[in-house]
């Protein structure tokens, strides 16, 4: 029942090492404020453009003065990509390239990061890995809703009114995967996709096989976001709810295990918010959005000019 925000954007799309191509969708802006950061901004599972949670924190990069973009992973876009592979919550490459691509055009500008969902989980495994050879010029991140254990996450997702949202991605991701083997025949095996009922077996049948995994376990274990948290020295704010369905509560007590140890971590877990929601307001026509509203809070009390960063921190 959200309503619709209208954000005029721009699709430039880059091509990617491998010879492939990613989209960004650039905030069209009448005045950039100088001194702002660039905020990137990551969607979830089977997002796209019109996905509300991007509308509307572009629309507060909008009210800033900040200059945004969106990196839709590969396929996000509409259109099957090029290559022999799709996109998974492990695959940091592409936001590397798209980084580092940000950089090159404009060295002197702070950027900022957030992930939505999905996107989260590669955000933080992107930061984790790059510890302190993360680039100078990012300043701080935040991760929405974040399946930080990808297995318990999908063994969740089978289970209760959660089903629904199992049926609505697998049916997308079905779609997709089968227009990648018309691209690629014999990439992975059209009877193990056809079989797929759950999440769990569309990454046995397609993400593992395509992505050099031995299966579904394997890519879980290599790519869920809480191994990487240790390694996070940006300042970093986690925002779930313990009612995500999504996710089992218990994942986030290890976090908190994990995350307490570091100080550029921030930890926000509430009680309720589900999945990407943390909807308020005492009444259904003057909605707020506290998730997004928190994580540009959060990552603008961080941003420093890329001269003082260096000065302070020879």
């Amino acid at each position: 029942m959200r309503r619709s925000l209208r954000v005029e954007t721009l699709a430039e799309r880059w091509q990617t090492p491998d010879n492939d191509v990613v989209e960004i969708r650039r905030l069209q802006l009448d005045d950039v404020r100088a001194e702002a950061p660039r905020l990137l901004v990551l969607h979830g599972l089977e997002g796209t453009i019109d996905s509300h949670y991007l509308r509307g924190i572009l629309d507060l990069a909008r009210q800033r003065g900040w200059p945004a973009d969106v990196f839709l992973f590969r396929g996000c876009n509409g259109e099957p990509n090029r290559a022999r592979r799709i996109y998974h919550s492990g695959e940091t490459s592409d936001l590397q390239f798209v980084v580092d691509t940000l950089i090159a055009a404009e060295p002197q500008r702070p950027i900022v990061l957030v992930g939505f969902s999905l996107g989260g989980n590669v955000l933080l495994k992107w930061l984790g890995e790059g510890g302190t050879d993360i680039p100078s010029q990012l300043c701080a991140a935040a991760a929405i809703s974040v399946p930080f254990d990808l297995e318990q996450g999908c063994r969740h997702i089978e289970q209760g009114f959660s089903r629904v949202y199992n049926k609505h991605f697998l049916r997308s991701l079905k779609d997709k995967a089968l227009k990648k083997l018309d691209q690629f025949p014999g990439l992975f095996s059209r009877e193990a996709l056809l079989r797929a009922t759950t999440l769990y077996d569309f990454d046995d049948a397609v993400t593992a096989p395509v992505h050099g995994f031995a299966d579904a376990h394997d890519y879980y274990s290599r790519c869920s976001s809480i191994r990487f948290l240790d390694g996070i020295r940006v300042p970093t704010l986690l925002l779930s709810a313990k009612d995500d369905p999504f996710l089992p509560r218990e994942v986030l007590d290890d976090v908190l295990l994990v995350a307490h140890k570091s100080t550029a971590i921030t930890v926000e877990f509430h009680e309720f918010g589900g999945h990407v929601g943390f909807v308020t307001g005492t009444m259904p026509w003057q909605q707020h959005f506290y998730a997004e509203e928190r994580a540009i809070e959060f990552v603008s009390k961080h941003v420093v000019p890329i001269p003082d960063r260096r000065m302070a921190n020879p």
